[in-house]
């Protein structure tokens, strides 16, 4: 007989435990690393890039962001300066191709830095999913952040993938850092239902998952989690600050995956959001359609 599982209502997060995240180093054991990622369900490395690799990423995306999102020098980070928007608002659709169209959002995760820490994770050389993510949590929508969820789920895959986050300046609590359930992959694949934020839907919490994995972020610091590790994040509530991240999707080389994958992060809904559109004023072509042989597509 199947005994129900208790879940956790919609939103009710204010009776759970947080905890720091637990870090880990490229100078361990590659084997004790994939256990840390077997147990917990991700790994963190803080700092773990380098502000070279960071900082082109950061730049660009705050030249096409101003003047409705600026760097405040005295603050030390990125500040909203005007009317919040939110993930496919009329704004972010006119302002996201932009954003996707920077060729160092793009190499920073194609970088040897980057590559190593997805493969210790990966156990072999990595395939990167060519859809890359930009991240804009401003300040003033809340109940509009992204909802408890995974990414088997919402890219269509199996356990060989695995999430890689980067933040990319420092980040309070009060900005909406990113915050996991560990332990939550060893539950399989949840149901989900339709929420607010982005993505638009949230998989079940059962009413034992009461502590969560969070803390504040570094520029540089990068997150790895399992594609049926839940994550979400915290609500911007910031009065200024603006949060700023960029992340993406990798796998062994070879392990299936799912078509919509391969196209530019909402390319499918937003027009001429396409490759030809993010490579136009590229410098190099070396990382252009690089995924188009991969054999293991579905």
């Amino acid at each position: 007989m199947t005994v129900p599982v208790a879940v956790r209502p919609a939103g009710d997060f204010d009776a759970v435990v947080y905890e720091p995240l637990q870090h880990s180093f490229l100078t361990e054991d590659a084997a004790v690393l994939r256990q840390r990622f077997v147990r917990d369900g991700y790994l963190c490395f803080p700092q773990g890039l380098a502000e070279s690799l960071t900082a082109p990423v950061l730049q660009g995306m705050l030249d096409v962001l101003r003047p409705h999102i600026v760097w405040d020098h005295t603050l030390g980070a990125p500040v909203l300066d005007g009317e919040p928007f939110f993930e496919s608002d009329p704004l972010w659709d006119d302002l996201y191709p932009h954003i996707q169209a920077l060729e160092p959002l793009h190499q920073l995760f194609h970088s040897d830095a980057v590559r190593s820490m997805m493969q210790a994770v990966a156990g072999c050389d990595p395939f990167v999913y060519p859809m890359k993510m930009a991240r804009i949590a401003t300040p003033q929508k809340l109940g509009f952040e992204t909802p408890p969820h995974q990414d088997a789920h919402s890219h269509h895959t199996g356990p060989s993938m695995a999430g890689i986050w980067v933040g990319l300046h420092d980040a309070g609590e009060s900005s909406g850092r990113l915050t996991l359930l560990p332990g939550s992959h060893r539950r399989g694949v949840r149901p989900v239902h339709r929420a607010l934020g982005v993505g638009g839907v949230q998989c079940e919490i059962y009413a034992d998952e009461t502590t969560w994995h969070v803390s504040d972020v570094q520029r540089g610091d990068v997150i790895i989690f399992h594609a049926q590790t839940v994550h979400r994040a915290q609500p911007n509530t910031d009065a200024r600050r603006v949060r700023l991240s960029a992340d993406t999707r990798f796998c062994p080389y070879g392990a299936p995956v799912f078509s919509t994958n391969l196209a530019p992060h909402h390319g499918w809904r937003i027009d001429a959001l396409d490759w030809d559109f993010v490579y136009r004023s590229w410098d190099s072509s070396g990382l252009q359609y690089y995924w188009k042989d991969y054999p293991a597509l579905f």
